[in-house]
């Protein structure tokens, strides 16, 4: 804009001073006005052709820079097989702090192919004349070193942990920080990836000066592959640098390969950010990607990340599936369980690649440790799968657990025993002991929310033992109360169930909390002819207080209501996962009739009349079943 402005004054003052220039040859004689001022007017009007900031250089002498040739010392740098080469090559045509700086890198490189990284400093190396040799000149001469050779050599001291008190890494690091504001961007995202976590306080305030200099210039950023870096880096960064990264991610996500989507994945979940938009750019940029480049890697780091950071793509599970159902014989049990493990946080399950883990865990049981079956049994509980093969695979499993389940931590050995309750594979000795004294004593310890958690549990392990094993044992924990928040769902459906009712509160029960560790909605008996009674007089074993003393009438049948909320089923799915698929077991085994009110039925009703209609119309269907049965 300025270079128009200026261009334009000079277009202004041109024609002013021709102007001029006419007025002064009416007055002036010939000799003094003539050639003169038509000279100067067409000399600003030639200048003023162009921006003022460009330079007019005829074609034939522009000139490009010229890339130094390749020296021979550079050749044979390039064909060293052995450090020894190096050394030789350098020990021949060295000359340059330059040609030290990536000679010496090179040198590191065949050393740590040969032997191995550098452990420690080793003085047997470094002492080598020729080794000396590059080092000197390249402290000596250190302002001569080109910026990405200057970056590399630095790395390489790193690498060799050259001690930090060594004069060459000193003058190297003095340079690097010098230089910063000249380094670009992908420099700068090398020396915060290889010197983050660094001790030394000169390579912690080279990182802080580059982080700081990325922060000013992160516009300046164009490859996704110093994107990747810098935010698989986010721990050391500040929250306004990573929202940038994660904008300008956005932007370059598209020229991302598979290997850098797993890398932001992989760096999101342990930062814990959840990124929504750069979430779902990934996910469809990963859908895109030819099944070549779908490794076992790769489906397992993204499956982890998505669940770790509770982000649940359909398509992109279906995909990563279906990818890995293929290469299931020859995964490692650690990748099976971990792939479960992320699916079952998600509540997604993809019913092929589950049957194809207990064929593989039935093939190769004797690889699988206890806690990666308990992931697994775990994870199977999470989502009520229950595998078609389950004869052979639960005979595997038992014979596992006979032998380590009362050897496990308190707080793992309650979970397995009360997942292999939702699957309906528990046996009485699993669950007697955990439902003594001396175990709740364990479990006390910890947070009030886990404590509670782990006391439910329990309550369901007892009314197993008690519902499906007709095995009593002593009641040691207080039934939960009905909590005091309550959902749209579950509010609406007691109110609906009292208008059902005419308000007569003596045939109605709501939140009631059972001491089977399960919380009813609504509950009342009915007569052959559907019509509600009195429940406050009839014994109730479910309730704490144990109810009235009045048998259940002959013909009449116990009600139970509960509303089941989106969270309660699996992922694009309307299958309950096993918790509810237990409850409502256990509820029928206790002689409910069972009235399931789903979320994605109830919000389609709008009036009170439509709610009193659907609900005397499952009512009246759960009976029929009942009675057909």
């Amino acid at each position: 804009m300025a270079n128009r402005l200026l261009g334009r004054c000079a277009h202004l003052l041109c024609r002013v001073s021709s102007q001029a220039s006419a007025f002064a040859a009416v007055r002036l004689p010939p000799p003094v006005a003539g050639p003169a001022a038509v000279s100067r007017a067409q000399r600003w009007l030639w200048v003023t052709d162009g921006l003022m900031c460009e330079r007019t250089v005829p074609k034939d002498s522009q000139r490009f820079p010229d890339i130094p040739a390749p020296t021979e010392l550079n050749q044979m740098v390039e064909k060293a097989k052995t450090p020894e080469d190096i050394l030789s090559a350098w020990e021949k045509y060295g000359s340059n702090a330059n040609d030290a700086a990536g000679t010496l890198s090179k040198w590191s490189q065949l050393v740590i192919k040969a032997q191995g990284k550098f452990t420690k400093p080793e003085p047997e190396l470094l002492s080598d004349s020729r080794v000396q040799s590059m080092m000197n000149i390249l402290s000596q001469e250190v302002t001569t070193v080109w910026n990405s050779n200057l970056v590399t050599v630095l790395r390489t001291l790193w690498v060799m942990n050259v001690p930090h008190t060594n004069p060459v890494l000193g003058s190297v690091q003095t340079e690097v920080l010098w230089r910063i504001r000249k380094l670009s961007c992908r420099h700068l995202a090398l020396l915060v990836d290889w010197g983050a976590g660094r001790k030394d306080p000169q390579d912690v305030a080279l990182v802080s000066a580059a982080l700081k200099q990325l922060e000013l210039r992160w516009t300046e950023i164009a490859d996704s592959k110093t994107v990747c870096v810098l935010i698989s880096k986010g721990e050391h960064m500040s929250p306004a640098l990573m929202d940038k990264l994660e904008d300008k991610a956005l932007e370059v996500a598209e020229s991302f390969t598979a290997e850098d989507i797993r890398k932001v994945c992989v760096s999101l979940a342990a930062q814990n950010r959840r990124s929504i938009p750069l979430l779902r750019a990934l996910s469809y940029h990963i859908l895109q990607k030819p099944s070549a480049d779908f490794t076992t890697r790769l489906i397992m780091d993204v499956a982890f990340a998505y669940g770790k950071l509770n982000f649940n793509q359909s398509q992109v599970f279906q995909r990563l599936s279906g990818e890995l159902l293929p290469k299931v014989p020859q995964l490692r049990a650690t990748d099976v369980t971990r792939y479960a493990k992320s699916l079952g946080f998600l509540k997604w399950l993809h019913f092929p690649l589950f049957e194809a883990f207990v064929e593989h865990y039935t093939a190769n049981s004797e690889k699988y440790n206890i806690f990666q079956l308990c992931n697994l049994l775990m994870t199977f509980a999470r989502l009520g799968f229950q595998p078609s093969k389950g004869d052979e695979f639960f005979s595997k499993v038992h014979k596992v657990l006979e032998e380590s389940l009362t050897g496990l931590e308190p707080f793992l050995q309650t979970d397995v025993a009360w997942s292999m309750c939702v699957l309906q594979q528990a046996k009485p000795h699993y669950l007697t002991p955990l439902c003594q004294q001396s175990h709740f004593a364990k479990l006390s310890g910890g947070k009030p929310v886990r404590v509670n958690g782990y006391n439910l549990k329990l309550l369901h392990i007892a009314a197993t033992l008690l519902l499906e094993h007709s095995v009593s044992t002593p009641s040691l924990l207080p039934v939960p109360a009905a909590s005091s928040s309550l959902s749209e769902l579950q509010s609406s459906l007691r109110e609906a169930l009292l208008n059902l009712v005419g308000g007569r509160l003596e045939v109605l029960r709501t939140g009631v909390g059972t001491t089977y560790g399960w919380t009813i909605d609504g509950e009342m008996a009915v007569d052959c002819d559907n019509k509600p009674i009195d429940i406050l007089a009839l014994k109730a074993p479910h309730l704490p207080s144990g109810g009235g003393d009045q048998n259940l009438p002959e013909g009449a049948r116990r009600l139970a209501f509960f509303g089941m909320e989106f969270p309660n089923y699996g992922s694009k799915s309307r299958n309950l996962l096993g918790r509810f698929t237990m409850m409502k077991r256990h509820l029928q085994l206790a002689g409910f009739i069972t009235v399931e009110v789903p979320y994605y039925e109830w919000l389609e009703l709008k009036t009170d009349w439509q709610k009193l209609a659907y609900l005397k119309d499952k009512m009246g269907k759960a009976v029929a079943e009942d009675m057909a049965k």
